[in-house]
């Protein structure tokens, strides 16, 4: 199985490209919509990587595949431009899914 990613910048697609993984730049919401049919039509893709700033301005393009579908696994990565996240999100994280405060 092989990782696409679908990116809004050149940056996190030229380092994900240097790592091996294949991908597409994609800014407006056709381009993003075209992007998602490529990675789901190709049955050897097991994993899409997406910004999480695309994620975030299109929810919609990328809720079904979330809610409904095994494969692809679809992960939202941060790009150079952060994430968004408050500064101990993964402390708050695992309390949350523990039921325990750390």
């Amino acid at each position: 199985m092989r990782m696409f990613l679908i990116s809004d910048n050149r940056d996190t697609y030229t380092g994900m490209r240097l790592a091996g993984v294949e991908g597409i730049i994609a800014h407006t919401r056709e381009e993003v919509a075209r992007a998602v049919e490529e990675a789901l039509g190709d049955c050897e893709i097991g994993i899409v990587l997406v910004t999480e700033l695309l994620e975030r301005n299109y929810p919609d393009l990328f809720t079904e595949i979330k809610e409904n579908r095994r494969l692809p696994l679809l992960v939202a990565i941060p790009d150079r431009h952060g994430g968004g996240r408050k500064e101990n999100f993964i402390t708050d994280y695992v309390s949350e899914a523990i039921g325990l405060k750390l």
